[in-house]
């Protein structure tokens, strides 16, 4: 999460995994919404695998973030991050 976004104190809300966040950042990486989907904790695993999707995005309505992947957010977007087992 950028530092400027911080600094100007924008707020957006958004919702994980059916969970309301109040974000201070105008953007997300896939590995932030995988730490608010499962409170820092993320599943671990052999084999295992977190999908990130996302929908009601300001740019690109919908679609799914891969790790090194940042998204511009904006107040009512909707993450869902799952994890799968690749077998």
């Amino acid at each position: 999460m950028s530092q400027d976004d911080t600094e100007h104190g924008k707020h957006f809300n958004i919702i994980v995994n059916g969970r309301k966040r109040e974000i201070v950042a105008s953007s997300l990486t896939y590995d932030d919404v995988v730490n608010l989907a499962f409170d820092n904790q993320p599943p671990r695993g052999e084999g295992l695998i977190i999908t990130v999707t996302y929908s009601k995005g300001p740019h690109n309505s919908s679609g799914t973030l891969v790790t090194g992947q940042t998204v511009e957010i904006k107040s009512g977007m909707v993450f869902n991050a799952t994890p799968t087992d690749r077998s």
